[in-house]
C-alpha cells in the first residue's frame, strides 16, 4: 500500500477546491487527528465526528437500529448509512468518509469478519466508493493502516478527478 503523507493528501484537497467530512468509528478519529497539522487543513477539513457506540451512530449520523441488528456496527451497511448522515449534517463537503470495523475481539467478530475487517465508505461528489479490507496487529496497528488505507483511497479518487473530472 502506497503511504500518502496528510500534507500531500490536504495538497491535493486545496488543489481541486474540495472539503472533506469524517465520521469515525474503529479510527476513534485517528483519520482527522493526523490531518491536523497540514498546512492548509482548515480550508479543507468541515469537521469529523467519532461514533464509536452504536448510540452515536444512530442519533448523530442516522443509522438505523434495523442495520445494526441485522449487519452489525461493523459492517458495509453500516458505513453506508454513516456516510449519508454526515453528508446530511455536512452537506457542503464535496467528500465524506465513513469508516468502521473490528479493531479488537467482540461480538460482531465471526469466521467471515474476523478481527481486522475494517469497512471504508466515501462519498466523492455524490458517487459512493466502497471498500473492504482486512488488517493485521494490535489495535493501535489496525487503526494506523485503516488511516493510512483512507488517505490512500482519497488520493486515488482524487487523481482520478485531476484525469476525468465529469466521471470521478
Amino acid at each position: 500500500m502506497k503511504k500518502v503523507a496528510p500534507t500531500a493528501l490536504i495538497k491535493d484537497f486545496i488543489k481541486h477546491k474540495l472539503t472533506l467530512a469524517l465520521a469515525e468509528s474503529c479510527t476513534c478519529g485517528l483519520a482527522a487527528a493526523q490531518l491536523a497539522p497540514a498546512e492548509g487543513v482548515s480550508e479543507v477539513l468541515l469537521g469529523s465526528v467519532v461514533t464509536y457506540h452504536t448510540d452515536a451512530k444512530q442519533q448523530l449520523l442516522g443509522v438505523k437500529p434495523a442495520t445494526l441488528d441485522t449487519y452489525s456496527a461493523e459492517s458495509q451497511q453500516t458505513t453506508n448509512e454513516m456516510v449519508l448522515g454526515l453528508h446530511k449534517n455536512l452537506p457542503k463537503a464535496d467528500v465524506c468518509v465513513a469508516v468502521t470495523g473490528l479493531c479488537g475481539p467482540g461480538q460482531s467478530e465471526t469466521p467471515d469478519k474476523p478481527v481486522g475487517t475494517v469497512f471504508v465508505t466515501i462519498l466523492f461528489l455524490e458517487h459512493a466508493h466502497e471498500y473492504r479490507q482486512q488488517f493485521d496487529g494490535s489495535s493501535d496497528a489496525i487503526r494506523q493502516q485503516a488511516t493510512e488505507f483512507i488517505y490512500q483511497k482519497l488520493a486515488e479518487l482524487l487523481d482520478r478527478h485531476q484525469v476525468a473530472p465529469a466521471s470521478a
